[in-house]
Protein backbone atom coordinates (compact mmCIF):
# COMPACT_ATOMS: atom_id res chain seq x y z
CA UNK A 1 0.00 0.00 0.00
CA UNK A 2 2.86 2.33 0.66
CA UNK A 3 4.57 1.59 -1.79
CA UNK A 4 1.88 2.45 -4.78
CA UNK A 5 1.16 5.56 -2.54
CA UNK A 6 4.97 6.72 -2.69
CA UNK A 7 4.28 6.02 -6.95
CA UNK A 8 0.96 8.19 -7.27
CA UNK A 9 2.16 10.93 -4.58
CA UNK A 10 4.70 13.05 -7.39
CA UNK A 11 1.63 12.51 -9.83
CA UNK A 12 -1.11 14.15 -7.65
CA UNK A 13 1.18 16.66 -6.38
CA UNK A 14 2.30 17.40 -10.06
CA UNK A 15 -1.73 17.96 -10.92
CA UNK A 16 -2.92 20.10 -7.62
CA UNK A 17 0.43 22.43 -8.54
CA UNK A 18 -0.81 22.66 -12.15
CA UNK A 19 -4.40 23.45 -11.23
CA UNK A 20 -2.54 26.06 -8.44
CA UNK A 21 -1.09 27.97 -11.55
CA UNK A 22 -3.77 27.67 -13.89
CA UNK A 23 -6.10 29.71 -12.03
CA UNK A 24 -3.83 32.61 -11.45
CA UNK A 25 -2.13 32.17 -15.08
CA UNK A 26 -6.21 32.75 -16.35
CA UNK A 27 -5.93 35.88 -14.67
CA UNK A 28 -2.26 37.03 -15.80
CA UNK A 29 -3.71 36.55 -18.89
CA UNK A 30 -6.83 38.54 -18.36
CA UNK A 31 -5.19 41.31 -16.99
CA UNK A 32 -2.53 41.42 -19.87
CA UNK A 33 -5.02 41.51 -22.18
CA UNK A 34 -7.01 44.52 -20.47
CA UNK A 35 -3.75 46.40 -20.15
CA UNK A 36 -3.61 45.97 -24.04
CA UNK A 37 -0.89 43.36 -24.44
CA UNK A 38 1.57 45.99 -23.05
CA UNK A 39 4.34 45.02 -20.95
CA UNK A 40 4.36 49.00 -20.02
CA UNK A 41 1.34 48.87 -19.20
CA UNK A 42 0.64 45.23 -17.37
CA UNK A 43 4.05 45.75 -15.39
CA UNK A 44 3.34 49.22 -13.48
CA UNK A 45 -0.32 46.92 -12.77
CA UNK A 46 1.20 43.99 -11.18
CA UNK A 47 4.15 45.57 -8.83
CA UNK A 48 0.70 48.06 -7.66
CA UNK A 49 -0.43 44.63 -6.63
CA UNK A 50 2.58 42.98 -5.05
CA UNK A 51 1.46 43.71 -1.41
CA UNK A 52 -1.68 42.17 -2.18
CA UNK A 53 -0.05 39.16 -3.70
CA UNK A 54 2.51 38.70 -0.84
CA UNK A 55 -0.17 38.80 1.45
CA UNK A 56 -1.92 36.19 -0.23
CA UNK A 57 1.25 34.06 0.01
CA UNK A 58 2.39 34.73 3.57
CA UNK A 59 -1.58 33.86 4.46
CA UNK A 60 -0.89 30.36 3.38
CA UNK A 61 2.45 30.22 4.85
CA UNK A 62 0.80 31.30 8.49
CA UNK A 63 -1.73 28.95 8.50
CA UNK A 64 0.55 26.12 6.89
CA UNK A 65 3.50 26.90 8.82
CA UNK A 66 2.74 23.91 11.57
CA UNK A 67 2.93 21.10 8.86
CA UNK A 68 5.66 22.89 7.05
CA UNK A 69 8.04 22.54 10.29
CA UNK A 70 6.79 19.17 10.75
CA UNK A 71 7.16 18.00 6.72
CA UNK A 72 10.38 19.74 6.77
CA UNK A 73 11.98 18.08 9.49
CA UNK A 74 10.22 14.66 9.26
CA UNK A 75 9.07 13.12 5.63
CA UNK A 76 7.26 10.37 5.64
CA UNK A 77 3.59 8.50 4.99
CA UNK A 78 1.63 10.65 6.84
CA UNK A 79 3.35 14.40 6.52
CA UNK A 80 3.11 13.82 2.48
CA UNK A 81 -0.76 12.94 2.94
CA UNK A 82 -0.88 16.12 4.89
CA UNK A 83 0.45 18.10 2.02
CA UNK A 84 -1.32 16.37 -0.76
CA UNK A 85 -4.51 16.94 1.22
CA UNK A 86 -4.17 20.26 2.08
CA UNK A 87 -3.19 21.06 -1.23
CA UNK A 88 -6.34 19.49 -2.38
CA UNK A 89 -8.16 21.64 -0.13
CA UNK A 90 -6.79 24.88 -1.43
CA UNK A 91 -7.24 23.56 -4.99
CA UNK A 92 -10.87 23.13 -4.05
CA UNK A 93 -11.20 26.37 -2.58
CA UNK A 94 -9.25 27.57 -5.65
CA UNK A 95 -11.60 26.53 -8.71
CA UNK A 96 -14.96 26.93 -6.65
CA UNK A 97 -13.96 30.91 -5.98
CA UNK A 98 -13.30 31.17 -9.62
CA UNK A 99 -16.63 29.72 -10.48
CA UNK A 100 -18.42 32.35 -8.40
CA UNK A 101 -16.54 35.32 -9.92
CA UNK A 102 -18.27 37.94 -11.98
CA UNK A 103 -16.25 39.53 -14.48
CA UNK A 104 -16.93 43.21 -15.45
CA UNK A 105 -15.34 41.83 -18.83
CA UNK A 106 -14.04 38.44 -19.70
CA UNK A 107 -11.04 37.29 -21.59
CA UNK A 108 -12.01 36.84 -24.81
CA UNK A 109 -10.04 33.83 -25.82
CA UNK A 110 -8.13 35.31 -29.36
CA UNK A 111 -5.90 33.47 -31.81
CA UNK A 112 -3.22 35.21 -29.76
CA UNK A 113 -4.62 34.62 -26.34
CA UNK A 114 -4.27 31.12 -27.96
CA UNK A 115 -0.40 31.43 -28.70
CA UNK A 116 0.17 33.01 -25.04
CA UNK A 117 -2.06 30.22 -23.53
CA UNK A 118 0.28 27.18 -25.62
CA UNK A 119 3.79 29.61 -24.81
CA UNK A 120 2.24 29.66 -20.95
CA UNK A 121 1.20 26.43 -21.10
CA UNK A 122 4.71 24.91 -22.23
CA UNK A 123 6.68 27.07 -19.45
CA UNK A 124 3.95 25.87 -16.61
CA UNK A 125 4.76 22.21 -17.64
CA UNK A 126 8.17 21.96 -17.88
CA UNK A 127 8.55 24.11 -14.77
CA UNK A 128 6.47 21.68 -12.66
CA UNK A 129 6.82 18.81 -13.96
CA UNK A 130 10.97 19.27 -13.08
CA UNK A 131 10.00 20.54 -9.11
CA UNK A 132 7.19 17.62 -8.85
CA UNK A 133 9.60 14.96 -9.83
CA UNK A 134 13.04 16.18 -8.26
CA UNK A 135 12.61 18.22 -5.50
CA UNK A 136 12.64 17.01 -1.87
CA UNK A 137 9.09 16.69 -0.28
CA UNK A 138 9.71 18.75 2.83
CA UNK A 139 10.20 21.74 0.66
CA UNK A 140 6.77 21.15 -1.55
CA UNK A 141 4.78 23.14 0.73
CA UNK A 142 6.59 26.12 1.30
CA UNK A 143 7.56 26.40 -3.10
CA UNK A 144 3.25 26.01 -3.42
CA UNK A 145 2.75 29.91 -2.29
CA UNK A 146 5.57 31.26 -4.77
CA UNK A 147 4.17 28.87 -7.24
CA UNK A 148 0.70 30.31 -6.80
CA UNK A 149 1.89 33.99 -7.68
CA UNK A 150 4.39 32.63 -10.39
CA UNK A 151 2.65 33.05 -13.43
CA UNK A 152 2.01 36.84 -12.60
CA UNK A 153 5.53 37.12 -13.85
CA UNK A 154 5.53 34.18 -15.82
CA UNK A 155 3.24 36.45 -18.42
CA UNK A 156 6.15 38.40 -19.04
CA UNK A 157 8.13 35.81 -20.57
CA UNK A 158 4.73 34.66 -22.69
CA UNK A 159 5.12 38.19 -23.66
CA UNK A 160 9.09 38.53 -24.73
CA UNK A 161 8.56 35.08 -26.06
CA UNK A 162 5.74 35.72 -28.03
CA UNK A 163 6.51 39.22 -29.39
CA UNK A 164 8.61 38.62 -32.18
CA UNK A 165 5.76 36.75 -33.87
CA UNK A 166 3.30 39.04 -33.34
CA UNK A 167 4.92 42.11 -34.53
CA UNK A 168 5.64 40.01 -37.52
CA UNK A 169 2.01 38.67 -37.95
CA UNK A 170 1.03 42.52 -37.30
CA UNK A 171 3.36 43.92 -39.60
CA UNK A 172 2.29 42.12 -42.50
CA UNK A 173 -1.02 42.42 -41.81
CA UNK A 174 -0.84 46.51 -41.93
CA UNK A 175 1.39 45.88 -45.27
CA UNK A 176 -2.00 43.89 -47.00
CA UNK A 177 -4.40 46.58 -45.73
CA UNK A 178 -2.03 49.60 -47.48
CA UNK A 179 -1.92 47.50 -50.67
CA UNK A 180 -6.00 47.53 -50.31
CA UNK A 181 -6.13 51.33 -49.93
CA UNK A 182 -3.71 51.99 -52.62
CA UNK A 183 -6.75 50.44 -54.59
CA UNK A 184 -8.98 53.29 -53.87
CA UNK A 185 -7.47 56.06 -54.90
CA UNK A 186 -11.06 58.02 -54.70
CA UNK A 187 -11.93 57.11 -51.62
CA UNK A 188 -12.22 59.88 -48.91
CA UNK A 189 -10.10 59.19 -46.39
CA UNK A 190 -11.00 61.03 -42.73
CA UNK A 191 -9.27 60.72 -39.47
CA UNK A 192 -10.27 61.34 -36.25
CA UNK A 193 -8.62 61.67 -32.64
CA UNK A 194 -8.61 63.39 -29.86
CA UNK A 195 -8.65 62.40 -26.22
CA UNK A 196 -11.88 62.71 -25.45
CA UNK A 197 -15.10 62.36 -27.86
CA UNK A 198 -12.99 60.61 -30.82
CA UNK A 199 -15.50 57.56 -30.76
CA UNK A 200 -19.12 59.71 -30.31
CA UNK A 201 -17.46 62.08 -33.46
CA UNK A 202 -17.12 59.19 -35.47
CA UNK A 203 -19.92 57.85 -34.92
CA UNK A 204 -22.28 61.32 -35.42
CA UNK A 205 -20.21 61.74 -38.79
CA UNK A 206 -21.12 58.35 -40.38
CA UNK A 207 -24.68 58.99 -39.89
CA UNK A 208 -24.27 62.14 -41.05
CA UNK A 209 -22.75 61.35 -44.08
CA UNK A 210 -24.10 58.75 -44.91
CA UNK A 211 -27.17 61.03 -45.52
CA UNK A 212 -25.02 61.48 -49.18
CA UNK A 213 -22.29 58.82 -49.15
CA UNK A 214 -21.53 55.01 -48.95
CA UNK A 215 -19.46 55.64 -45.67
CA UNK A 216 -17.36 52.54 -44.26
CA UNK A 217 -16.42 53.50 -40.79
CA UNK A 218 -13.55 51.71 -38.24
CA UNK A 219 -16.61 49.64 -35.57
CA UNK A 220 -16.85 50.32 -32.06
CA UNK A 221 -13.25 51.17 -30.17
CA UNK A 222 -11.04 50.06 -33.45
CA UNK A 223 -8.78 52.74 -33.21
CA UNK A 224 -5.20 50.72 -33.55
CA UNK A 225 -2.91 49.64 -36.00
CA UNK A 226 -4.50 46.47 -36.02
CA UNK A 227 -8.14 47.65 -35.55
CA UNK A 228 -7.89 49.90 -38.59
CA UNK A 229 -6.09 46.96 -40.60
CA UNK A 230 -9.04 44.31 -39.69
CA UNK A 231 -11.67 47.14 -40.76
CA UNK A 232 -9.73 47.71 -44.27
CA UNK A 233 -9.34 43.98 -44.71
CA UNK A 234 -12.36 42.69 -44.07
CA UNK A 235 -14.76 45.35 -44.88
CA UNK A 236 -13.59 48.22 -47.31
CA UNK A 237 -14.98 47.46 -50.68
CA UNK A 238 -15.20 49.11 -54.00
CA UNK A 239 -18.61 50.98 -53.39
CA UNK A 240 -17.37 52.79 -50.30
CA UNK A 241 -17.12 56.42 -50.91
CA UNK A 242 -15.87 58.09 -47.69
CA UNK A 243 -13.53 55.94 -45.10
CA UNK A 244 -13.36 56.89 -41.35
CA UNK A 245 -10.85 55.65 -39.05
CA UNK A 246 -11.09 56.58 -35.52
CA UNK A 247 -7.40 57.04 -34.61
CA UNK A 248 -5.95 56.21 -30.81
CA UNK A 249 -2.78 56.76 -29.11
CA UNK A 250 -1.67 56.16 -25.43
CA UNK A 251 2.03 56.85 -26.46
CA UNK A 252 4.37 59.43 -28.47
CA UNK A 253 4.18 57.96 -31.73
CA UNK A 254 1.05 56.34 -32.50
CA UNK A 255 -0.88 58.96 -34.08
CA UNK A 256 2.34 59.82 -36.25
CA UNK A 257 1.97 56.41 -37.40
CA UNK A 258 -1.84 56.02 -38.31
CA UNK A 259 -1.75 59.01 -40.26
CA UNK A 260 1.20 58.11 -42.30
CA UNK A 261 -0.50 54.19 -43.01
CA UNK A 262 -4.13 55.42 -43.60
CA UNK A 263 -3.01 59.19 -45.44
CA UNK A 264 -6.79 60.88 -44.76
CA UNK A 265 -7.19 64.26 -46.46
CA UNK A 266 -9.51 65.45 -43.38
CA UNK A 267 -8.19 65.33 -40.17
CA UNK A 268 -10.92 66.29 -36.97
CA UNK A 269 -9.05 66.62 -33.23
CA UNK A 270 -11.71 66.99 -30.96
CA UNK A 271 -10.19 67.63 -27.87
CA UNK A 272 -6.78 67.53 -25.77
CA UNK A 273 -6.57 66.65 -22.31
CA UNK A 274 -5.06 64.97 -19.35
CA UNK A 275 -5.69 61.22 -20.53
CA UNK A 276 -3.43 58.57 -20.73
CA UNK A 277 -0.87 60.46 -18.60
CA UNK A 278 1.07 57.34 -17.46
CA UNK A 279 2.42 56.53 -21.24
CA UNK A 280 2.66 60.07 -22.47
CA UNK A 281 3.99 61.47 -19.18
CA UNK A 282 3.33 65.20 -20.09
CA UNK A 283 0.25 67.13 -21.68
CA UNK A 284 3.38 68.88 -23.90
CA UNK A 285 3.36 64.85 -25.74
CA UNK A 286 -0.30 64.31 -25.68
CA UNK A 287 -0.92 67.75 -27.55
CA UNK A 288 1.87 67.33 -30.21
CA UNK A 289 0.84 63.88 -30.99
CA UNK A 290 -2.50 64.62 -31.24
CA UNK A 291 -1.69 67.09 -33.62
CA UNK A 292 -0.01 65.02 -35.91
CA UNK A 293 -3.62 64.47 -37.19
CA UNK A 294 -3.88 67.74 -38.85
CA UNK A 295 -0.10 68.08 -39.46
CA UNK A 296 0.52 64.84 -41.36
CA UNK A 297 -2.55 66.36 -43.71
CA UNK A 298 -1.55 67.13 -47.49
CA UNK A 299 -1.64 70.74 -48.14
CA UNK A 300 -4.77 70.01 -50.02
CA UNK A 301 -6.25 68.64 -47.20
CA UNK A 302 -8.36 70.24 -44.20
CA UNK A 303 -8.34 69.88 -40.38
CA UNK A 304 -11.00 70.39 -38.61
CA UNK A 305 -10.41 71.80 -34.84
CA UNK A 306 -12.18 72.21 -31.44
CA UNK A 307 -11.41 76.29 -30.69
CA UNK A 308 -12.92 75.65 -27.39
CA UNK A 309 -9.76 73.17 -26.44
CA UNK A 310 -7.04 75.89 -25.13
CA UNK A 311 -4.25 73.37 -25.72
CA UNK A 312 -5.37 72.81 -29.42
CA UNK A 313 -6.43 76.62 -30.03
CA UNK A 314 -2.85 77.67 -28.56
CA UNK A 315 -0.48 75.32 -30.58
CA UNK A 316 1.22 76.40 -33.49
CA UNK A 317 0.11 73.93 -36.32
CA UNK A 318 3.25 73.27 -38.72
CA UNK A 319 1.51 72.73 -41.90
CA UNK A 320 -0.23 75.23 -44.22
CA UNK A 321 -3.41 73.22 -44.80
CA UNK A 322 -6.76 74.50 -44.89
CA UNK A 323 -8.24 74.78 -40.97
CA UNK A 324 -11.51 74.97 -40.13
CA UNK A 325 -12.64 75.88 -36.67
CA UNK A 326 -15.54 74.87 -34.44
CA UNK A 327 -16.96 76.46 -30.92
CA UNK A 328 -19.14 76.49 -27.96
CA UNK A 329 -17.87 78.91 -25.72
CA UNK A 330 -15.92 81.48 -28.60
CA UNK A 331 -17.73 83.07 -31.40
CA UNK A 332 -14.24 83.92 -33.14
CA UNK A 333 -15.17 80.03 -34.85
CA UNK A 334 -16.40 79.08 -38.58
CA UNK A 335 -19.24 77.10 -36.94
CA UNK A 336 -20.61 77.98 -33.82
CA UNK A 337 -23.77 76.36 -31.22
CA UNK A 338 -25.41 78.73 -28.94
CA UNK A 339 -29.00 78.53 -26.76
CA UNK A 340 -28.68 75.15 -25.60
CA UNK A 341 -31.04 73.39 -24.08
CA UNK A 342 -31.24 70.10 -22.51
CA UNK A 343 -34.50 67.72 -21.44
CA UNK A 344 -35.42 64.00 -20.89
CA UNK A 345 -35.95 64.06 -24.93
CA UNK A 346 -32.59 65.53 -25.72
CA UNK A 347 -30.75 68.39 -26.80
CA UNK A 348 -31.89 71.58 -29.23
CA UNK A 349 -29.20 74.30 -30.16
CA UNK A 350 -28.95 76.99 -32.67
CA UNK A 351 -25.48 76.60 -35.29
CA UNK A 352 -24.34 80.38 -36.39
CA UNK A 353 -22.00 80.35 -39.11
CA UNK A 354 -21.17 82.78 -42.17
CA UNK A 355 -24.18 81.45 -44.11
CA UNK A 356 -26.60 82.38 -41.45
CA UNK A 357 -28.54 80.68 -38.22
CA UNK A 358 -29.60 76.90 -38.75
CA UNK A 359 -31.73 75.71 -35.58
CA UNK A 360 -30.97 71.67 -34.63
CA UNK A 361 -32.41 69.03 -32.40
CA UNK A 362 -30.64 65.96 -31.68
CA UNK A 363 -31.27 62.83 -29.06
CA UNK A 364 -27.78 63.02 -27.63
CA UNK A 365 -27.09 65.06 -24.24
CA UNK A 366 -24.36 67.09 -23.21
CA UNK A 367 -22.12 69.94 -24.51
CA UNK A 368 -19.71 67.73 -25.62
CA UNK A 369 -22.15 65.76 -27.98
CA UNK A 370 -23.13 68.98 -29.18
CA UNK A 371 -19.33 69.81 -29.91
CA UNK A 372 -19.28 66.75 -31.32
CA UNK A 373 -22.08 67.67 -33.56
CA UNK A 374 -20.68 70.88 -34.61
CA UNK A 375 -17.17 69.40 -35.77
CA UNK A 376 -19.42 66.48 -38.27
CA UNK A 377 -21.50 69.40 -39.61
CA UNK A 378 -17.98 71.73 -40.41
CA UNK A 379 -16.89 68.56 -42.06
CA UNK A 380 -19.76 67.84 -43.66
CA UNK A 381 -20.41 71.03 -45.39
CA UNK A 382 -16.59 70.58 -46.97
CA UNK A 383 -18.28 67.67 -48.71
CA UNK A 384 -20.94 69.45 -50.12
CA UNK A 385 -23.64 68.16 -47.64
CA UNK A 386 -26.95 70.95 -47.54
CA UNK A 387 -28.40 72.11 -44.66
CA UNK A 388 -31.92 70.74 -45.23
CA UNK A 389 -30.02 67.15 -44.98
CA UNK A 390 -27.96 67.95 -41.91
CA UNK A 391 -30.49 69.08 -39.75
CA UNK A 392 -32.72 65.90 -40.94
CA UNK A 393 -29.09 63.67 -40.06
CA UNK A 394 -28.47 65.34 -37.18
CA UNK A 395 -32.17 64.40 -35.36
CA UNK A 396 -31.78 61.32 -35.90
CA UNK A 397 -28.67 60.06 -34.84
CA UNK A 398 -28.45 57.62 -32.57
CA UNK A 399 -27.18 57.75 -28.86
CA UNK A 400 -23.60 56.19 -28.45
CA UNK A 401 -23.63 53.49 -26.48
CA UNK A 402 -22.65 54.05 -22.85
CA UNK A 403 -21.86 57.99 -23.91
CA UNK A 404 -24.29 60.06 -22.39
CA UNK A 405 -27.05 57.42 -23.56
CA UNK A 406 -30.55 58.37 -22.38
CA UNK A 407 -32.38 54.64 -21.57
CA UNK A 408 -34.52 53.22 -19.68
CA UNK A 409 -33.59 50.28 -17.08
CA UNK A 410 -36.55 48.73 -15.07
CA UNK A 411 -38.49 51.61 -15.13
CA UNK A 412 -35.98 53.89 -13.77
CA UNK A 413 -33.98 56.59 -15.94
CA UNK A 414 -30.67 56.51 -16.49
CA UNK A 415 -28.02 58.43 -17.80
CA UNK A 416 -25.20 55.70 -19.00
CA UNK A 417 -21.92 57.51 -19.47
CA UNK A 418 -20.13 53.93 -18.55
CA UNK A 419 -17.55 54.04 -20.97
CA UNK A 420 -14.00 56.01 -20.29
CA UNK A 421 -14.76 58.41 -17.89
CA UNK A 422 -12.05 61.93 -18.19
CA UNK A 423 -12.03 64.64 -16.58
CA UNK A 424 -14.02 66.90 -19.31
CA UNK A 425 -16.54 64.89 -20.69
CA UNK A 426 -17.56 63.62 -16.43
CA UNK A 427 -17.69 67.45 -15.67
CA UNK A 428 -19.91 67.87 -18.22
CA UNK A 429 -22.19 65.15 -17.27
CA UNK A 430 -22.68 66.53 -14.26
CA UNK A 431 -23.62 69.77 -16.10
CA UNK A 432 -26.13 67.25 -17.77
CA UNK A 433 -27.29 65.75 -14.68
CA UNK A 434 -27.53 68.53 -13.31
CA UNK A 435 -30.92 70.21 -15.40
CA UNK A 436 -32.63 67.03 -15.06
CA UNK A 437 -36.16 67.17 -12.50
CA UNK A 438 -36.54 65.37 -9.48
CA UNK A 439 -33.77 63.42 -7.36
CA UNK A 440 -30.64 63.02 -9.09
CA UNK A 441 -28.23 60.07 -7.93
CA UNK A 442 -24.69 59.49 -9.73
CA UNK A 443 -22.85 55.50 -9.34
CA UNK A 444 -19.20 55.92 -10.33
CA UNK A 445 -16.04 54.01 -9.50
CA UNK A 446 -13.99 57.18 -10.20
CA UNK A 447 -11.55 57.55 -13.21
CA UNK A 448 -8.64 55.94 -13.82
CA UNK A 449 -5.17 56.13 -16.21
CA UNK A 450 -4.10 59.57 -15.29
CA UNK A 451 -1.03 59.36 -13.71
CA UNK A 452 0.31 61.35 -10.68
CA UNK A 453 -2.92 63.70 -11.27
CA UNK A 454 -5.22 61.21 -10.86
CA UNK A 455 -5.91 61.56 -7.29
CA UNK A 456 -6.11 65.86 -7.86
CA UNK A 457 -8.44 65.03 -10.44
CA UNK A 458 -10.67 62.59 -8.79
CA UNK A 459 -11.12 65.07 -5.80
CA UNK A 460 -11.87 67.85 -8.57
CA UNK A 461 -14.69 65.23 -9.40
CA UNK A 462 -15.91 65.12 -6.31
CA UNK A 463 -16.53 69.01 -6.02
CA UNK A 464 -18.15 69.79 -9.22
CA UNK A 465 -20.61 67.36 -7.76
CA UNK A 466 -21.91 69.41 -5.36
CA UNK A 467 -25.16 71.14 -6.72
CA UNK A 468 -25.65 68.53 -9.49
CA UNK A 469 -25.99 65.09 -7.47
CA UNK A 470 -28.37 64.87 -4.38
CA UNK A 471 -26.56 60.76 -3.90
CA UNK A 472 -23.83 59.53 -4.67
CA UNK A 473 -22.65 55.98 -5.13
CA UNK A 474 -19.05 55.40 -5.02
CA UNK A 475 -17.82 52.05 -6.53
CA UNK A 476 -14.81 51.06 -4.92
CA UNK A 477 -13.91 52.14 -1.65
CA UNK A 478 -10.12 52.82 -2.13
CA UNK A 479 -9.88 54.44 -5.32
CA UNK A 480 -12.77 56.38 -4.59
CA UNK A 481 -11.31 57.96 -1.86
CA UNK A 482 -10.21 61.57 -3.25
CA UNK A 483 -13.82 61.34 -4.73
CA UNK A 484 -15.31 61.46 -1.14
CA UNK A 485 -12.57 63.69 -0.08
CA UNK A 486 -13.53 66.12 -2.96
CA UNK A 487 -17.53 66.04 -1.81
CA UNK A 488 -16.34 66.76 1.70
CA UNK A 489 -14.59 69.76 1.35
CA UNK A 490 -16.95 71.14 -0.55
CA UNK A 491 -19.71 70.57 2.13
CA UNK A 492 -21.66 68.14 0.22
CA UNK A 493 -24.25 66.48 2.89
CA UNK A 494 -22.12 63.44 3.27
CA UNK A 495 -25.30 61.36 4.73
CA UNK A 496 -25.41 61.29 1.24
CA UNK A 497 -22.80 59.40 0.31
CA UNK A 498 -22.36 55.56 0.04
CA UNK A 499 -19.74 53.15 -0.83
CA UNK A 500 -20.13 49.86 -2.18
CA UNK A 501 -17.60 47.38 -3.81
CA UNK A 502 -19.46 46.31 -6.43
CA UNK A 503 -21.54 47.70 -9.35
CA UNK A 504 -24.50 45.06 -8.44
CA UNK A 505 -24.13 46.18 -4.55
CA UNK A 506 -24.47 50.28 -6.05
CA UNK A 507 -27.56 48.81 -8.74
CA UNK A 508 -29.30 47.70 -5.15
CA UNK A 509 -28.44 50.87 -3.14
CA UNK A 510 -30.25 53.16 -6.11
CA UNK A 511 -33.46 51.09 -6.61
CA UNK A 512 -33.86 51.16 -3.18
CA UNK A 513 -33.30 54.81 -2.86
CA UNK A 514 -34.14 56.58 -5.92
CA UNK A 515 -38.05 56.55 -7.92
CA UNK A 516 -39.26 56.10 -11.64
CA UNK A 517 -38.80 60.29 -11.39
CA UNK A 518 -35.67 60.20 -10.98
CA UNK A 519 -32.71 60.64 -12.38
CA UNK A 520 -29.04 58.36 -11.89
CA UNK A 521 -25.87 59.21 -13.69
CA UNK A 522 -23.61 56.06 -14.51
CA UNK A 523 -19.91 57.52 -14.70
CA UNK A 524 -17.69 54.86 -16.21
CA UNK A 525 -17.59 51.63 -15.86
CA UNK A 526 -13.88 50.30 -14.69
CA UNK A 527 -12.55 46.81 -16.12
CA UNK A 528 -11.69 44.22 -13.48
CA UNK A 529 -8.08 45.17 -13.61
CA UNK A 530 -8.41 48.64 -12.31
CA UNK A 531 -11.50 48.21 -10.29
CA UNK A 532 -10.35 47.79 -6.51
Amino acid sequence: MSELFYAVSRPILFVEWLILVIVPGKHALHMFQQNRYELRRYWPWVSGRANENASNAFLWLLVAAPWLAISYFKTNFITILITLIMLGIACAYLLQTEKKHKYIKVLVVTTRVKRQIAAMAVLDLSLIGILASQLPWQWSGALTPVLYVSNWFMMVAVAMITAPFEDTIKHYYIYLARKILKQYPQLIKIGITGSYGKTSSKNILNEILSERFYVLSTPASYNTPMGITITIREHLKAVHQVFIAEMGADKVGEIDYLTKFVQPQYGIVTSVGPQHLNTFKSIDNIIKEKMKMVENLPLSGIGVLNRDNKYIRDYSIRNNCRIVWYGIDRDDVDYQAVDIRYSPAGSSFNLICTEGLYEFTTRLLGKHNIANILASIALARQLGIEWGELQHAVSQVNYVEHRLQLKKINGYTFIDNAFNSNPEGSKMSLEVLKMMPNQRFIVTPGMIDLGEREDELNRLFGTYMVGCADTVILVGPKQTKPIREGLEASGFNMNNVMSVATVKEAFDLVYKYATREDTILLENDLPDAFNR
